[in-house]
C-alpha cells in the first residue's frame, strides 16, 4: 500500500521536476536562441552538402568543411556589402538631398493643392518636411551610436555561437533527427512525414526566399545603375531586404523611383524603370520561386502575410523567416494529432 502511495506521489513530483528543468534550460539557452535558430536553419539548408562529403572525409571533416563554407557564404558577401554601403550611403543621401531641393514643378503643384485643402498648417516648401524629418532621424541616432557598436559586437558573438552550434548539428544531425522522431507522440511513418514536411518548409520559406530576395536586389541595383540613379548598390540592398516584406516587396523602392523620374520630366527613364520593376524585379518571384520549390510545399499567402508580420513583431528580423514556419508546423502538428485520434477511435 505504501508503494502505491509513493508511486502516485512520485508522478506529480516528476512532472514538477521536468517543468523546472525545462524552465531553467530556457533561462540558460535564451541568450542563444537566435544563434541556435539560425544554426538549425543552416543545418537544414546545407545538410545535403554535409551528407555528400561525409563518405569521403568522415562526419567531423564534413561538418567542419560545411561550417566553413557557411561562414564564407555569410561573412564574405556581408563584408563586401558593408564596404559598398559605407561608400555609397553618403552618395545616396546626397542624391536624396539634391532631389528634394530640386523638387519638380509637378510636385510643387501637388503640394500646393494639398496644402490649400489641409485643415492643418503646412510649410510652403515640401523640402522643409524632408529636412525636418532627416534632422529628427539624426537627433535620434546620434546618442545611440554606442549602442550600435555594442550591437555590432553582439552580432559577431551570435555569429560565432551559430557556427559552433552548426558544426554539432551537422555532425550529429542524423542522431538528433532520430531522437526527435522517437520523441514525437505519433506513429513512426507519421513522425517521419512530419519531419520531412517541416524540412521542405524550411527550404521553401528560407532558402527560396533568400535567393529570390538576392535576385531582386541584383536586378534592381543593375537597373538603377543603367538608368544612372545614384548609389545603385545601396538601393539594390534596400530592395533585397524590402522583398522580404509581404504585399509591397521591392516595389517599395523601385515604384517611387520610377514615379519620381516621370514627375521630373525623365519620361523615358521613368517608363523603363517601371517596366523593369514590373516585368523584371517583381516577376522574379513568380518565376524563380516555383523553380526552386519544384513541388516541395506551398504555403498560403494568408499564412505568409501574418507569419511575416507577427514573426517580426515577436522575434525581430529572424521572425520574418521563422514566423510562417511556426504557423504551418503548428497546424500540421494539430493535423497529425487529429489523424492519430481518428485512427485510435477507428481501431476498436
Amino acid at each position: 500500500m505504501a508503494d502505491v502511495g509513493s508511486k502516485s506521489l512520485g508522478r506529480p513530483v516528476l512532472y514538477a521536476l521536468i517543468f523546472l528543468g525545462v524552465y531553467l534550460s530556457y533561462q540558460i539557452l535564451s541568450p542563444f536562441l537566435v544563434a541556435l535558430t539560425w544554426a538549425v536553419i543552416f543545418a537544414v539548408l546545407f545538410y545535403r552538402m554535409h551528407a555528400a562529403l561525409a563518405p569521403r572525409t568522415g562526419r567531423n571533416g564534413a561538418a567542419l568543411i560545411t561550417t566553413l563554407v557557411v561562414a564564407i557564404v555569410i561573412v564574405a558577401p556581408a563584408a563586401g556589402l558593408i564596404s559598398a554601403l559605407a561608400q555609397e550611403a553618403p552618395q545616396a543621401i546626397d542624391s536624396l538631398k539634391q532631389a528634394s531641393q530640386n523638387a519638380p514643378r509637378q510636385i510643387e503643384e501637388i503640394w500646393d493643392a494639398v496644402r490649400a485643402r489641409s485643415p492643418f498648417p503646412m510649410p510652403e516648401d515640401p523640402t522643409d518636411v524632408m529636412i525636418a524629418g532627416a534632422q529628427r532621424v539624426l537627433a535620434y541616432l546620434a546618442p545611440r551610436a554606442g549602442s550600435f557598436v555594442a550591437a555590432f559586437f553582439a552580432m559577431l558573438g551570435t555569429l560565432a555561437a551559430m557556427l559552433f552550434a552548426l558544426f554539432f548539428l551537422l555532425r550529429d544531425g542524423a542522431a538528433i533527427a532520430r531522437e526527435l522522431r522517437d520523441r514525437l507522440p505519433f506513429p513512426e511513418h507519421e513522425s517521419e512525414r512530419l519531419m520531412t514536411d517541416t524540412r521542405d518548409l524550411v527550404v521553401a520559406s528560407v532558402g527560396a526566399g533568400l535567393l529570390v530576395a538576392a535576385a531582386q536586389g541584383v536586378i534592381g541595383g543593375a537597373a538603377f545603375g543603367l538608368l544612372r540613379i545614384g548609389a545603385p548598390v545601396f538601393w539594390g540592398v534596400v530592395m533585397a531586404f524590402s522583398s522580404l516584406l509581404p504585399v509591397v516587396g521591392a516595389a517599395l523602392v523601385w515604384a517611387p523611383a520610377g514615379i519620381w523620374l516621370l514627375l521630373s520630366g525623365e519620361i523615358g527613364r521613368g517608363v523603363v524603370m517601371l517596366l523593369v520593376g514590373t516585368f523584371g524585379i517583381s516577376m522574379v518571384d513568380n518565376v524563380l520561386r516555383p523553380l526552386l520549390l519544384s513541388g516541395r510545399t506551398s504555403v498560403s499567402g494568408f499564412v505568409v502575410f501574418f507569419g511575416l508580420l507577427g514573426g517580426a513583431a515577436a522575434f525581430g528580423f529572424i521572425g520574418l523567416l521563422i514566423g510562417p514556419i511556426i504557423l504551418v508546423t503548428t497546424a500540421r502538428l494539430l493535423e497529425e494529432l487529429r489523424r492519430s485520434d481518428v485512427a485510435g477511435d477507428s481501431a476498436p
